[in-house]
């Protein structure tokens, strides 16, 4: 009975199991589109042919394309057209994941004859006819569908529907359960009275069997002797992010929006490491404070801290570093930055900053104290001065170093962005210190950049000058654990102050960016970590954890799971993951590589898998806690 009355906390993610189920079946059905196949397999994931033709042209003409998601960025040739009639057709793949602009010019430099914009479908088979027109004497663009794309965002929609109506059911059925024990207990009672002190011993607890329950959990949590209860929802919260990241860093099923924006702007795969570095500033808030009120000494929290953050940054070059079967590691193209290199750093300056200004959390927290509406932020007025001056540090260095080559205070993505002015400027000041402290070749080769702008220079969005701007969002993370300790008991302040620092770093950010992708003082970017970024998913990370909380804590009517789970263990899960990446099951031959269908029911797979491990680990009480 004992398992039991745990189970509404820590049921099984039946959920999870169900929705791999269903992507095995999904993967099974999976064909390549017939386009693609007419075709001879010729187009990938997110591409339609496009034939150009021209006809009755006086002149030759030049077929040109730019993606409308890139910004100020040069026209790049697609075909030549001859003059006099009608030519032979040039068939040529393009891309469908944003619209294209299609521009014909003329043998004279600068002579635009006719464009025409279109947001091509996936497997699509498309012409653009150039012609002259003999009564207005121009020459005009037109574009035909010779074959309709395919639905290219159905796999998404029939998976969201297995993963919903597998939980809802699994709901529906925990509801059942729980609507039918009472009737039957009664009926049991009734039948046989004799049973009545076993009965109620194993719905409410025996002292022993309360014991052995407190004893069988891992550290922390429902601990009856803890002065602070462990909160379900901040697991919850790094569990959904690091679920997210699982899914995203496997290929989210080769959609755009599950990859990482190009350069300004933001995608589902941006929210969520920026999510995991606010919710482990949350989380040090509260776990010194644990720590200190168990009696550690802060000299040794310290020597924690030092040792958790360098084995943080030592398992971080491992991971991102794994081609260890092409032979032997060579130093001269080690790859230094990195996720855990960028946590290890972050961790160390927060949780040292805050070892360093610690002061015992008030037991209460009376509304007659002076500036009591405050108390949460003016205690710490030394820390939030630190990271004003590092913020400054990281605007100084980014809108005042002279960069060779660059303009000063260029925030752009370089190669044929900025009309292609700037081809070796990527990142501006964040790439030339990566470049210049850890050299070129130790930093990350193939950047998000390259896809749309066509960049060939290294670029590292886990850089030197970005981990500033993750220290700061730690530390927003960091004010959001000191809120949990000192309104404990009080979730409707807990809330009201999350919603209030949501809104603060809201207003921030549209004043940064003027409420623009690409006009803003500061644009959002995920590759430069630039403060709009921050303030922006400070803000998302505020209101879910507000959320999460209200569900799982205040109302309990959501357990956590599956997310729980992942969260309990999130090292283990996260660099398992990336190890086991290229691994059966995690990943296999595809029949169909060129199909979304596959490469979703693959990734869900895949991420559903860690989930169902990550549960096991649970159920075996195994945790790896660095």
């Amino acid at each position: 009975m004992a398992g039991r009355r745990l189970g509404r906390w820590g049921s099984p993610p039946w959920g999870a199991l169900a929705a791999l189920a269903a992507a095995l079946l999904l993967r099974v059905r999976a064909q390549p589109p017939e386009a693609a196949r007419r075709q001879g397999g010729q187009l990938r994931v997110d591409q339609a042919w496009l034939r150009v033709r021209g006809e009755g042209l006086a002149e030759a003409a030049t077929v040109s394309w730019r993606s409308e998601a890139c910004f100020q960025c040069l026209f790049q040739e697609l075909a030549s057209l001859a003059p006099n009639g009608t030519v032979e057709e040039a068939s040529v793949a393009v891309d469908c994941q944003h619209g294209l602009a299609l521009r014909v010019s003329g043998a004279a430099e600068g002579q635009e004859l006719c464009r025409a914009h279109y947001h091509f479908g996936e497997f699509g088979n498309y012409s653009l006819i150039v012609k002259s027109d003999p009564s207005s004497q121009k020459i005009l663009c037109n574009i035909v569908i010779n074959q309709e794309p395919v639905n290219s965002y159905l796999p998404i929609f029939f998976a969201f529907l297995i993963y919903m109506g597998t939980f809802a059911l699994l709901a529906l059925g925990q509801f059942c359960v729980n609507s039918i024990e009472p009737i039957r207990n009664w009926l049991y009672v009734k039948m046989n009275p004799r049973e009545t002190d076993r009965l109620i011993n194993s719905e409410l607890g025996s002292p022993r069997r309360t014991d052995s329950i407190s004893s069988g959990l891992p550290p922390g949590v429902w601990s009856p002797g803890s002065t602070i209860q462990r909160l379900r929802s901040l697991d919850t919260f790094r569990g959904l992010a690091l679920t997210i990241m699982v899914f995203v860093n496997y290929g989210g099923g080769k959609y755009w929006f599950f990859k990482h924006q190009s350069w300004n702007g933001l995608t589902v795969a941006d929210l969520v490491f920026p999510w995991f570095v606010f919710i482990m500033g949350t989380s040090t808030a509260l776990s010194l404070s644990s720590m200190l009120r168990r009696g550690c000494s802060k000299r040794q929290l310290l020597l924690k801290i030092l040792w958790r953050s360098f084995l943080l940054i030592l398992i971080g070059v491992v991971v991102v570093n794994p081609n260890y079967c092409l032979g032997p590691l060579s130093w001269d193209n080690l790859r230094i930055p990195g996720v855990l290199q960028r946590l290890g750093c972050t961790y160390l300056v927060v949780a040292g900053l805050e070892l360093l200004f610690a002061k015992p959390v008030p037991d209460s927290t009376s509304v007659e104290a002076p500036y009591s509406a405050l108390r949460d932020f003016l205690p710490c007025w030394p820390q939030w001065l630190f990271m004003i001056a590092l913020e400054a540090v990281w605007l100084c260095l980014t809108f005042l170093l002279n960069v060779p080559g660059c303009p000063t205070g260029y925030l752009g993505a370089g190669g044929i962005g900025d009309f292609g002015k700037y081809p070796n400027c990527t990142g501006g000041a964040a790439g030339y210190i990566d470049r210049l402290l850890l050299g070129e070749k130790h930093i990350y080769q193939h950047p998000s950049s390259n896809v749309l702008y066509m960049t060939t220079v290294a670029f590292d969005p886990e850089g030197v000058l970005g981990t500033i701007n993750s220290v700061i969002l730690a530390f927003l993370g960091l004010q959001g654990g000191k809120i949990l300790l000192l309104f404990k008991d009080q979730p409707r302040q807990i809330m009201l102050r999350f919603c209030v620092w949501s809104v603060i770093m809201g207003v921030i950010s549209a004043v940064l960016t003027k409420c623009s992708k690409e006009d803003g003082f500061i644009p959002v970017n995920k590759n430069l970590w630039s403060v709009s970024y921050v303030t922006t998913l400070s803000s998302f990370a505020f209101i879910l954890l507000l959320l999460i909380y209200y569900l799982v804590d205040v109302k309990r009517v959501w357990s956590g799971a599956p997310f729980f789970f992942p969260g309990m263990n999130s090292i283990l899960v996260y660099v398992g993951h990336e190890i086991f990446e290229n691994y059966f099951p995690f990943k296999w031959k595809m029949r169909g590589p060129q199909s979304h269908s596959e490469h979703l029911a693959q990734n869900l797979i895949a991420t559903s898998l860690w989930v169902v491990i990550s549960y096991g680990l649970y159920q075996k009480r195994i945790f790896w806690k660095i």
